[in-house]
């Protein structure tokens, strides 16, 4: 076992600060990775202030990070699918049973006994709970670790790893592609990777906002139209219209109004997660026969699948990078919705 430096929080009030935690030595399958980027995802915030303490109580110290960019730096004596000087990515999971019929279908995020990247019980005893990314490295099973694309610049990277493929992953499932008349819904951390991932899969793409201000962003990104959805005018005009939508947005807002842009079997699926249940008119569902579904994350090949997808169309977010020490101020602008669109944080600056 050694120690490294991190940043973490030790209770729901402190701020994020300075720590020294454990790492444990590698096994046979492991790979050592010198972290040099990591996003800042809203649910850091979350879990550090132990805002989900109904569903996913935290374990302090908590150190949050699960949109890793690093150096492969060593690799235990078994590892056959990376080698030391590699650049490697690990999103939210780093390990599940493998066993499960889940994990048998390449969808380890649905395991039922998945491991995150922070905040679950360390099976391997070196912590009471898994210590994510804000730290100068982590160990995980190669198993795990994701070959990032050379041409993609590794701090817009970073939040691929939970934003792109929290977006990519529901559209893959519903088959978005040319001919499919895509909604975004919202365009902030994940809306504005969801604004850029249909275009690229040949679908003609519309992006919903509440701030007409965000038009020329979205078309910037890519899409082909945006809809100001506090226009009644501009939402009547796309009734049953849309193949699939995609909801980014984490605030109570109203479901009904999107359910009836689709078409006779269209499906629309939450990312987005408000803290209110949401009210569901069932009319809007059975006319027309359509869906409402959720999905979380990917599994680790369509984790791989998409980052690949994004290296050959150019696709990265939108990042403002920041130091160690400007952690708190980014979680104090996020609750503000003060960026565009992702905070990355340079890990040189944590040794420096």
């Amino acid at each position: 076992m050694s120690t490294v430096k991190a940043y973490g929080a030790t209770s729901p009030t402190s701020s994020i600060e300075a720590l020294t935690i454990p790492r444990r030595d590698l096994l046979a399958n492991d790979v050592k990775i010198d972290i040099l980027f990591c996003g800042i995802c809203h649910s850091d915030l979350h879990y550090a202030r132990n805002e989900w303490s109904d569903v996913m109580p935290t374990i302090y110290p908590a150190v949050p990070g699960h949109e890793i960019i690093g150096k492969v730096s060593e690799v235990g004596s078994e590892v056959t699918k990376f080698k030391v000087g590699d650049t490697v990515g690990v999103g939210c999971l780093v390990d599940s049973d493998r066993t499960c019929p889940n994990c048998q279908d390449g969808l380890e995020q649905y395991c039922p006994s998945f491991q995150l990247t922070y905040g679950t019980p360390d099976k391997h005893g070196t912590a009471p709970g898994t210590l994510g990314g804000y730290s100068e490295n982590i160990v995980v099973n190669e198993d795990f670790v994701l070959t990032i694309p050379e041409n993609l610049d590794l701090a817009a990277a970073a939040p691929l790893l939970c934003a792109g493929i929290t977006t990519y992953s529901p559209m893959r499932h519903w088959n978005v592609g040319p001919g499919k008349k895509v909604g975004v819904v919202g365009i902030g951390g994940l809306g504005h990777m969801g604004g850029e991932i249909p275009p690229a899969l040949g679908a003609h793409t519309v992006v919903f906002t509440t701030s007409p201000s965000k038009t020329e962003d979205a078309k910037r990104l890519g899409a082909d139209e945006v809809i100001v959805s506090t226009d009644p005018e501009q939402m009547a005009k796309h009734v049953g219209s849309f193949d699939f939508i995609l909801d980014c947005v984490a605030a109570k807002h109203d479901m009904n109004a999107y359910i009836q842009l689709l078409k006779r079997d269209g499906n629309l699926t939450i990312v987005g997660a408000p803290p209110e249940p949401l009210e569901i008119a069932g009319f809007g569902l059975m006319f027309g026969r359509r869906s409402l579904s959720g999905s979380a994350i990917g599994g680790i090949k369509e984790t791989q699948e998409m980052l690949d997808f994004c290296g050959e169309h150019n696709i990265t977010a939108d990042v403002e990078v920041v130091s160690v020490d400007q952690i708190n101020e980014a979680y104090e602008r996020m609750l503000k919705s003060d960026i565009k669109y992702r905070f990355t944080i340079d890990m040189s600056t944590l040794t420096a």
